[in-house]
């Protein structure tokens, strides 16, 4: 199997994905540690996938996305950003509306608390 075969298939067996460097209980670089912990604090379940372990999953996950950077997060097939965009749509709120939209649960008390906390 490719490499964009076993993203694909990854991207849609589930709801929520990140592809990172490290895991979402041991990121291992400040840019997947973010992302990860933003989806965590939220209670978002997601499968995370360690492009460290696998070389061609590490380029192909650009290449999927025409994506230059890792972390990358996926919300039922759709490529959704990388860690700043994340960032900004958790602040703005549109990552809530996001996973609302697509029936993906999350706790709406923990997304406000990270905004008021960036106020």
């Amino acid at each position: 199997m490719t490499a964009e075969n076993k993203i694909k298939d990854t991207v849609t067996a589930n709801d929520v994905v990140l592809f990172m460097k490290g895991t979402k209980s041991m990121p291992q670089c400040g840019f997947s540690s973010r992302v990860a912990g933003v989806l965590n604090f939220m209670g978002v379940e997601y499968a995370d996938v360690n492009v460290l372990e696998d070389q061609e999953i590490r380029q192909g996950i650009k290449d999927y996305s025409d994506w230059p950077t890792i972390p990358q997060l996926y919300v039922k097939g759709e490529f959704v950003g990388g860690c700043d965009i994340v960032t900004e749509m958790t602040l703005s709120g549109e990552l809530d509306q996001l996973l609302d939209k697509n029936g993906v649960s999350y706790d709406k008390d923990a997304a406000e608390k990270i905004r008021e906390a960036n106020a």
